[in-house]
């Protein structure tokens, strides 16, 4: 078993088909409205039905806000690495950060040498990225100088930066011992495609890059392991054949068994975007985080006698999309009474009391409460693994709230465009609103899907086994699924003003707002009594049996 404990993340890898250049840009936006983490495009400057990956990557990148954008990977025969460091850097710079760099020896090099590179055995192709790798370092550091007399790649007394605007990650596409080693002494990051390692074959490759990796003074976590893959929904057998639910127990079993935690998907498909986004990657990372919580409460020992019998199809799968800590909960530090230690806290977060339509469809005042306090004294007597649970659904609920500020700033950007255009409503103002109606249509979607396939997992998993385990929480869950059914109720009419805005009816986008605020008002009350009551139950009886 190979768990890093990475975050987890998910990606597209579209084709940069030349003649149908507009139709990479769509399947980008789309990546970023359904919730994807990253666009990456392969670089083949020989191929004439390709786009040129940096001038895509730029306008994908001004075209979206929040997916990172990569090469994947760069054809480093063909790229000079002092031009191409530098053009990675100021790229990151311009995006605030978004920006990550593959890098790879080169392939069909018939095709490199007609476009005037030098043809490299294996052996000098490494040599040459290697050289590269350290070019690339030096530029990005900001300062000093940088000297690499190499083989192949030479900088003299060159000045180095600019800097890039975060710690940008080098991801080294290796399949053989040589370049193995390389990735573990020297990446950040190891991107395989699945055409080329199965996922029966990645045990013993990433056994290599560990082994280099410890050899160089490095812990093996730090090199983050991505995947390219492809697959089909619908029936089938096979490795990404079939359901999203099936998927995402597969890539799950990659995570903990494997360590991968990058899925970059290979689909020129706008459903298979809106499926890998919406439903398996929420899944992915529910099951990895209910099986990484199962696992920290469990001595060590135990976690190892069982991590071959362990399936993620074991553990309920659900649309939220979070990935909280591998171990100890991401809490603050409190003093118990009594002199004790400081041990983590876990802090519920607070109802502030703000309403934007001044009205709830439930009574606050009439919810049942849990007869235990949530303080630091009362948490006391819990062990931080007790604690990673319910710190689990504080982070879970932290991304829907960040999600749903998220869907409330695209809700303003449409309402602004509107207002701006006003009567002045041209051919292209039109085309416009219609576009943006579209993509906040999306946005609603996907959001309303997530939360959704959280609360189907607590009322099919978490809040029978609370129920069950314990008798003083029972009056808590009965309330808190009677609020579930009220939320779905405003979700349902979220989803009727957004067909309203869509068809253009008379005051659609005043409804549409009003609902959001809605649904703002519900679900930001509904998060806050959860954590507060249910702390102590999940600390002390976990999430699921």
């Amino acid at each position: 078993m190979s768990d890093y404990g990475h975050d987890l993340e998910f990606g597209l890898f579209p084709t940069p088909d030349a003649a149908r250049p507009h139709r990479v840009l769509e399947l980008a936006t789309l990546a970023e409205v359904s919730g994807l983490d990253l666009v990456s495009v392969q670089d083949h400057p020989y191929q004439a039905r390709h786009l040129d990956a940096w001038t895509l990557l730029s306008v994908i990148a001004a075209r979206t806000s929040t997916v990172r954008v990569a090469l994947n990977v760069a054809n480093l025969p063909l790229r000079n690495p002092v031009v191409l460091a530098r053009s990675a850097a100021s790229l990151d710079l311009l995006t605030g950060g978004r920006v990550e760099l593959g890098l790879g020896t080169g392939a069909f090099w018939d095709a490199i040498e007609a476009a005037g590179g030098t043809r490299l055995t294996p052996g000098e192709a490494v040599t040459a990225l290697e050289e590269a790798i350290a070019i690339t370092r030096a530029l990005w550091a900001g300062e000093g100088s940088v000297r690499v007399n190499g083989e192949h790649h030479r900088a003299r007394g060159l000045h180095s930066g600019p800097a890039p605007a975060h710690p940008m990650g080098i991801w080294v596409g290796a399949y053989k011992p040589r370049m193995l080693r390389l990735t573990g002494r020297l990446a950040d990051g190891w991107l395989p495609s699945q055409g080329y390692a199965a996922p029966e074959t990645l045990a013993p490759m990433n056994a290599r890059i560990d082994e280099a990796a410890l050899a160089a003074g490095r812990s093996p976590e730090a090199v983050r392991r991505l995947y390219n893959v492809s697959g089909t929904f619908g029936s089938g057998a096979g490795f990404l054949r079939g359901q999203p639910r099936t998927w995402a127990e597969q890539l799950a079993e990659l995570t903990l068994e494997q360590g991968m935690a990058t899925y970059i998907l290979a689909t020129d498909d706008p459903d298979d975007v809106r499926r890998f986004g919406d439903e398996v990657a929420p899944a992915v990372r529910e099951l990895v985080a209910a099986e990484r919580a199962r696992r920290a409460t469990q001595p060590s020992d135990a976690v190892a006698r069982d991590a071959v019998a362990t399936s993620p199809s074991r553990v309920e799968a659900s649309a939220s999309s979070v990935e909280p800590s591998a171990g100890a909960p991401r809490v603050s530090s409190g003093a118990p009474a009594g002199g004790r230690e400081n041990r983590p806290v876990v802090t519920p977060t607070p109802d502030d009391g703000r309403r934007l339509t001044g009205i709830l469809p439930w009574d606050e005042a009439s919810r049942p409460t849990y007869p235990r306090r949530a303080d630091a004294q009362e948490q006391a007597g819990y062990g931080p693994a007790q604690l990673a649970v319910p710190q689990h659904l504080i982070d879970v609920h932290n991304h829907l709230r960040s999600e749903l500020t998220q869907l409330r700033d695209v809700v303003d950007q449409v309402v602004r465009g509107h207002l701006q255009v006003g009567a002045a409503r041209s051919a292209v103002n039109a085309m416009t609103m219609r576009q943006n109606n579209w993509t906040l249509g999306a946005y609603c979607e996907s959001y309303c899907r997530i939360v959704t396939g959280h609360h189907s997992l607590e009322d099919a998993a978490i809040f029978p086994h609370l129920r069950a385990q314990d008798p003083d929480a029972r009056p808590v869950i009965d309330r808190l699924e009677e609020e579930h059914e009220v939320i779905h109720d405003v979700l349902d009419d979220v989803d009727r003003a957004l067909v309203a805005l869509v068809a253009d009816e008379p005051g659609a986008l005043d409804r549409l707002r009003h609902v959001v605020d809605l649904l703002t008002d519900t679900l930001l009350s509904h998060l806050a009594y959860e954590e507060r009551e249910l702390l102590h139950p999940l600390a002390r009886h976990g999430m699921t049996r």
